[in-house]
């Protein structure tokens, strides 16, 4: 009796079988539906778009209405639409296709995101239309852009953490281009922070750490990278606006502004901080490690010193 109650289940009802075999159009149509996915094509003599139902959903465009292509481009973000623009001529002239993620803005002014799949139709050699499907993928973008800030992004302060400073500077090999911009990388320790944590606790040094985290994101709001490298350690790189002394002058003139008490439980709660700064060498690429090495010995000059201050290395 168990194996008929198995098998009554699992068995389709005839009707639903039938809609299966005989209906694929409206199978599809309710399939696309759970995702919100749709087909289009696009007739290059004519620029004629046709849409299914699932296309002006996302694009949030009155049901059935004839679109035109110049006006449909206004839906997308300038760097997708330029990205757009890009492939779609290479798939032409290459008689091939491609995928891409857009941001469009919707009809009703709303940001989402879209992944984008085309292929070339070709008639006796001749690209005659394009194909595709288009699918919101707005919320698989926000599950990825959280699970990134996790992966990225320090916990308690919400600056980058070790690993994001890894992977953007240290780990880059000497002469990267994408280092090529960095004026100075800077180096802070906290002063007196492990004398906070034992006289007024864990909670207290937590304060004291996102209060100067926020002090930094507010003081250095140009830099490039801000990240917690350590527990009372953090990294900042700064890009190449003007001369060395114009980036060394901007950092000593705005210490200042890192250095004031943190109140915590209606106590002032004292936090400071000593720098180190280092410059590439004006010869050649940079090298990140030494220049990571360079910043830490002037670091390890300033705690030597004591107080506030900003040592710089030779």
């Amino acid at each position: 009796m168990d194996h008929a109650v198995i098998q009554s289940r699992m068995t389709p009802a005839p009707g639903a079988a039938r809609m299966m075999a005989s209906d694929p159009a409206q199978l599809y149509a309710q399939a696309a539906a759970l995702t919100s996915i749709g087909a289009w094509s696009c007739d290059l003599r004519t620029q004629e778009l046709s849409w299914t139902e699932g296309v002006f959903q996302i694009f949030g465009a009155p049901l059935h209405r004839q679109m035109d292509r110049r006006e449909t481009l206004e839906f997308y973000a300038e760097d997708s639409r330029a990205t757009l623009e890009r492939l779609r001529s290479q798939a032409i002239a290459a008689r091939s296709g491609f995928s891409m993620e857009a941001q469009i803005r919707r009809a009703d002014g709303e940001l989402r995101w879209m992944r984008l799949t085309a292929a070339t139709r070709v008639e006796n050699g001749r690209p005659v239309s394009l194909y595709g499907m288009k699918q919101d993928i707005t919320e698989e973008r926000l599950r990825w852009e959280r699970l990134r800030q996790m992966a990225e992004n320090d916990a308690l302060t919400g600056l980058s953490n070790r690993a994001r400073f890894q992977s953007e500077f240290l780990d880059r090999p000497a002469g990267d281009d994408s280092l090529s911009d960095i004026g100075a990388i800077v180096l802070f320790d906290m002063n007196a922070f492990k004398a906070v944590n034992d006289r007024w606790g864990h909670a207290a040094g937590d304060a004291c750490l996102t209060g100067f985290a926020r002090r930094l994101r507010a003081t250095f709001p140009e830099a490039r990278l801000i990240a917690r490298i350590g527990g009372d350690e953090f990294a900042m790189i700064l890009d190449r606006t003007g001369s060395r002394m114009g980036l060394e002058i901007c950092v000593r003139h705005r210490m200042n502004a890192l250095a004031s008490p943190v109140i915590w439980q209606e106590r002032y709660l004292p936090l400071g901080a000593c720098a180190g700064m280092a410059f590439p060498d004006s010869a050649g690429g940079v090298d990140p490690e030494a220049l990571f090495h360079r910043a830490d010995a002037a670091l390890y000059e300033a705690k030597r010193r004591g107080g506030n201050v900003v040592c710089t290395a030779p």
